[in-house]
């Protein structure tokens, strides 16, 4: 399994990290930018991610703007497309329907217990 955790946080990825570590390889990005670069070169290379964690508070591109792009990278390429968990310590209903309207997979409240 190819994962990405996008966070800001380098703690957070590293809980990420490890956890995720033992069902495939796992790439990290700082931002929703390069999250959005990652995914776009992984679908060009036709291996794309099967499973991205977002966090949604990020400098550059937030979480929720990168799985607007990331959604709209995937359905150019086709059918298919990664399980996307977006993760925040924003619990909000206003985030949480945001997330899903964009078709997220599911949606993991900050901290995260493993």
């Amino acid at each position: 399994m190819r994962c990405l955790i996008v966070d800001d946080d380098p703690v957070c990825r590293k809980v990420l990290s490890a956890a995720l570590r033992a069902y495939g390889t796992v790439e990290e990005a700082t931002n929703g930018r390069d999250a959005v670069a990652a995914v776009r070169v992984a679908v060009q290379a036709q291996q794309p991610y099967d499973l991205i964690t977002l966090d949604i508070m990020m400098p550059d591109m937030d979480g929720q703007a990168a799985l607007t792009a990331i959604r709209a990278l995937e359905i150019a390429a086709g059918p298919g497309g990664a399980k996307i968990f977006m993760t925040s310590a924003l619990g909000d209903g206003k985030n949480v329907m945001a997330a899903f309207r964009e078709h997220c997979t599911g949606y993991l409240t900050k901290p995260i217990d493993l």
